[in-house]
């Protein structure tokens, strides 16, 4: 109950549930003390000629267990929270039992990574079991957005190559995992001008990669690219530091072609990796990180670093 806005919410689901469980109590009096409604024990309702409907009272055992019901649901109010934000006199939470069985969980597991310790992360990387269990925890947290094959989709980068928006040394990928990143390339177009100016800056930005592009149009969109240097450097090739793309290279994360560089440059764009550092432990990271940055690293690059 601790998303309520206020105390009032909880005073309401409270008193709601105290007095729906006095009204059951109510009606089982009230049912248990009415009177036949005719002489013949009948409520006076008769149908297909004989079909008659009795009034006869409860049987004591069905009150016995609608009384035990009414009774335990006290006590388990009184114990458990239920009553708005009462915690309950055992001071149950949903939050502890799942913290619990966390720490339980982590303590079953933790003998299997202490045998990963002492290693680098290029034994990480080509330990068959370690490389196994990296491929379990990435498909359990990183598959969803990142795919199977760790390959991406647009707006989704890929792993396996050699681009990287933050860096791809296996501590910035450690750290990348554990606080997550949160990259923002704000609306540029008010900072470029009309319609014409974008078409040519999505030109020059297109032909800093070598992609088809207008020459012409290029040429007269240089001067605009001052607007975008700041982050992505005078000749486009990024900045780790910002997160910002390089954008001298193929690799098109948020789409290719000049309608999907002038809306970029036009709307921006807010993505967020969101942090692991408190659903998996730190030895979980460890290995995760050496199997995503043995991803993109050949046998002779990851043997020679």
């Amino acid at each position: 109950m601790s998303d309520f806005f206020n105390n009032g919410w909880s005073i309401f689901v409270a008193a709601a549930t105290v007095l729906g469980l006095l009204a059951c109590l109510l009606l089982l009096a009230i049912a248990s003390r009415r009177q036949p409604s005719a002489a013949d024990n009948t409520t006076g309702h008769v149908w297909d000629e004989d079909l008659r409907e009795l009034n006869n009272p409860l049987p004591m055992w069905w009150m016995g267990l609608f009384v035990l019901t009414i009774v335990f649901a006290g006590a388990y109010l009184a114990l458990y929270p239920g009553l708005g934000s009462v915690a309950g006199k055992l001071g149950w939470t949903s939050t502890g039992e799942h913290a619990a069985d966390v720490a339980q969980a982590r303590a079953a597991i933790a003998p299997v990574y202490a045998g990963f310790a002492q290693m680098a992360p290029e034994q990480l990387a080509k330990d068959p079991k370690a490389h196994a269990i990296g491929e379990r925890l990435f498909s359990n947290n990183c598959a969803t957005c990142h795919g199977s094959d760790a390959k991406g989709s647009k707006g989704f980068p890929n792993l396996t190559d050699g681009d990287w928006l933050w860096g791809g040394s296996f501590e910035t990928i450690t750290e990348t995992i554990t606080k997550g990143r949160e990259g923002v390339m704000p609306p540029m177009a008010a900072a470029v001008g009309g319609a014409d100016d974008l078409r040519n800056l999505a030109h020059y930005v297109l032909s800093l990669s070598g992609s088809p592009h207008n020459s012409l149009y290029a040429q007269l969109g240089k001067p605009k690219f001052a607007a975008c240097a700041a982050c992505h450097g005078v000749g486009g090739k990024g900045n780790t530091a910002l997160g910002a793309p390089n954008l001298s290279d193929r690799t098109w994360l948020h789409g290719w072609g000049e309608e999907a560089v002038v809306a970029m440059i036009t709307n921006g764009k807010h993505n967020v990796m969101p942090a692991h550092g408190d659903r998996l432990t730190p030895e979980q990271i460890r290995v995760l990180a050496a199997y995503v940055w043995g991803l993109s690293q050949s046998q002779d690059v990851a043997a020679a670093q």
